[in-house]
């Protein structure tokens, strides 16, 4: 006769659809029935989507039969709306999981190295610069940027409610890994723990009165990003990438994962679009061209923005200044940031 035990160790190789963890880690299993070898696990799902439940069930079907000794498999699904399902916008605006913070959008991309993180700490403070209160939040907990961006290293400390209080600069609120750490330290942690922070950061921190928390999602569709869209209702997500092909293969599968649990796509920004010779004005097109525009056409929602490639967003970025702060008539790149920002409020 198969034990708890047995069937647990067979649904810890159930992977939930798009993602590197099991079903047991995300809390899925509610409960497991075992009646001489007969076997009935209860198992809760929020989505809309039907082939999450489909994709699970033939998976645990298939290696529930190889437990040695067992008789009949049953599955029950409990499946429920994602938070924020079946609401416009409109509608969702202000009901938000996390206190103190009225609406949450996410900034990702399906790869490293698009510039996301610049683009999130841009949008971030255009934003807060046509008059919202806005936070930002580093879910990157491997590769923490922000408090670099930012230019500081102040530490966070805790409230009387054992909240963490956000470091604030530029009238932006901060929380980032990275400003817990030493700059050489790296983050080692494996899936839960990672979880388990990235939960803290966003129920836990004294977010006070934002209009706005944008977070600045890891590279990817792995475990941190399944935490975030099942732990909070998220409004939007913009979608950050370069044009070039190579690039938008990875954005579509950041655009997939919204889509699979229900969360709207704001607008694509492609970011390094082109770079404009400061010697003899002509313009490169250094990655392709059309690439941003040609996806967002695709799947019908905006091109935000084509943000150039310009030194001074690295200096910027490197020196603890967002772009942009600087005025728009004077730079290209704080223009595209604030014409984003217009389109998003």
């Amino acid at each position: 006769m198969p034990t708890e035990q047995d069937i647990r160790t067979a649904l810890g190789n159930v992977r939930y659809p798009g993602f590197s963890r099991d079903i047991l880690s995300f809390g899925l299993v509610k409960g497991i029935q075992i009646e001489g070898g007969n076997v009935t696990v209860e198992i809760s799902i929020a989505t809309r989507d039907p082939n999450i439940p489909r994709l699970i069930h033939e998976q645990a079907m298939d290696v529930l039969k190889k437990v040695p000794g067992i008789g009949e498999v049953k599955l029950n699904f409990d499946i429920k709306d994602p938070p924020g399902a079946g609401t416009t916008a409109s509608d969702k605006l202000g009901k938000s999981s996390i206190p103190g913070v009225k609406k949450v959008i996410a900034v990702a991309s399906g790869k490293g190295g698009v510039g996301k993180s610049t683009v999130a700490s841009n949008l971030a403070v255009a934003l807060s610069q046509s008059g919202l209160r806005v936070g930002l939040c580093d879910c990157d907990l491997y590769g923490p940027s922000i408090a670099h961006m930012f230019g500081t290293d102040e530490r966070p400390y805790q409230n009387d409610e054992q909240q963490i209080v956000p470091i604030e600069k530029y009238g932006l609120q901060l929380m980032s890994m990275g400003f817990l750490l030493e700059d050489a330290s790296p983050v080692i942690v494996r899936g839960p723990i990672a979880t388990r922070y990235t939960q803290q950061f966003l129920r836990q921190c004294a977010w006070n009165d934002l209009d706005v928390l944008v977070l600045d999602l890891p590279p990817g569709t792995g475990d941190i990003q399944l935490t975030i869209v099942q732990t909070v209702s998220l409004d939007g997500a913009v979608i950050v990438t370069t044009p070039q092909e190579v690039a938008l293969i990875d954005a579509r599968k950041a655009v997939g994962m919204f889509q699979k649990v229900n969360v709207p796509i704001l607008g694509i920004i492609e970011n390094m679009s082109y770079f404009l010779c400061p010697s003899d004005g002509k313009v490169y097109h250094i990655f392709g061209k059309g690439g941003g525009e040609h996806e967002a056409k695709r799947l019908g929602v905006p091109l935000l923005g084509q943000i150039p490639i310009e030194m001074t967003v690295r200096e910027s970025g490197d020196e603890g200044h967002p772009i942009a702060l600087e005025d728009p008539a004077k730079s290209a790149s704080s223009k595209v940031f604030c014409e984003i920002a217009a389109k998003l409020r």
